[in-house]
């Protein structure tokens, strides 16, 4: 993976009246690069993308594509820019050939480069033995698959893919999945998706956007670090009192689920399940379990959207009881 910054936005915000949908979000995309863009619904997630791809104006910022400043040249910065929105803007009554060479037309490609460009694009999105069928009687994963060929039928440096797997079928969503990490060889591409355990599978980066400010963005192994909660589940045949299990290093909380079972909180830098074995072997409290818990991505990503709303609401109040 390279480096090469392919956009660039800084202190992005878009107001609708007094709303503020999106507010000063600052974030990078390399080439190379797959980026996770999370957020419930109503966060600013499709404003961000709308103006990122030039289909709406910001209120205040900048973007820049490849170095070019979208609102300065926007024929030239779209043109670096593949977009496939959450429904394919495919037309049903073409074949796969005659659409795709309508959008390399579209995006101004000459005549003589077309067919290769058109034959490229089939090639990597597993399209080769349908060019002369017709869009509306292919299924739903290969419209989808020939949505994304019109997006890179250009060969931009950046792809903006919209719920790509919405509707497809586990071996479908699989198949683009595998597209989208081939895709990011040649591009940096952003994906925009509900679908939590897809960020973990496809993407290099995630970025959380709640109430139009963007409150997450890390690489995956560092996300994958955050979801290493710090508990233990324990289980003990013979268990002690809750005090003795309370004074083991580390400790920090001890929650008891019954039937000799317990919930062990314990500093993030202090694991105390070796002391907790040595211990039940010395006291023969008859260890039958001892596994550390590990949260979800849905876990992680609503404890950090529910943090944000009620900071976000704490500060609201204050500045309007000021």
């Amino acid at each position: 993976m390279t480096n090469q910054s392919l956009i660039t936005v800084t202190h992005l915000s878009r107001h609708y009246g007094p709303i503020e949908a999106v507010s000063g979000i600052n974030f990078e995309l390399n080439r190379g690069e797959v980026l996770g863009f999370l957020g419930p619904n109503g966060a600013g997630k499709s404003t961000t993308m709308q103006m990122i791809t030039g289909n709406l104006a910001p209120s205040a910022g900048k973007i820049s594509i490849c170095g070019i400043d979208l609102l300065d040249r926007p024929k030239q910065a779209k043109a670096e820019i593949g977009y496939l929105p959450e429904q394919p803007p495919v037309y049903r009554d073409f074949t796969v050939d005659e659409y795709l060479r309508f959008c390399a037309q579209i995006n101004r490609m000459s005549r003589e480069a077309i067919p290769a460009a058109v034959d490229k694009a089939k090639a990597r999105c597993g399209l080769e033995q349908v060019g002369r069928r017709l869009i509306g009687n292919l299924s739903k994963g290969y419209q989808q698959r020939v949505g994304i060929a019109q997006a890179i039928i250009h060969s931009p440096a950046i792809v903006v893919l919209d719920e790509p797997t919405v509707g497809l079928d586990p071996i479908q969503i699989r198949e683009i999945r595998r597209l989208i990490r081939e895709l990011a060889n040649e591009h940096g591409v952003i994906l925009s998706t509900h679908i939590l355990p897809e960020v973990q599978m496809t993407c290099d980066r995630v970025q959380i956007i709640n109430q139009g400010r963007l409150v997450f963005s890390d690489n995956i192994a560092n996300l994958d670090q955050r979801m290493r909660a710090t508990t233990l589940l324990v289980a003990l045949r013979t268990p002690p009192a809750m005090d003795a299990l309370s004074a083991i290093p580390g400790t920090t909380q001890v929650e008891a689920l019954g039937e000799g079972r317990f919930r062990l909180h314990h500093a993030q830098e202090l694991n105390p399940a070796e002391e907790l074995a040595r211990k039940a072997v010395a006291e023969g409290w008859g260890l039958l379990e001892l596994t550390p818990e590990r949260k979800s991505l849905e876990q992680v990503f609503v404890e950090i959207t529910s943090t944000e709303h009620v900071e976000a609401t704490a500060a609201s109040e204050e500045e309007h009881a000021a």
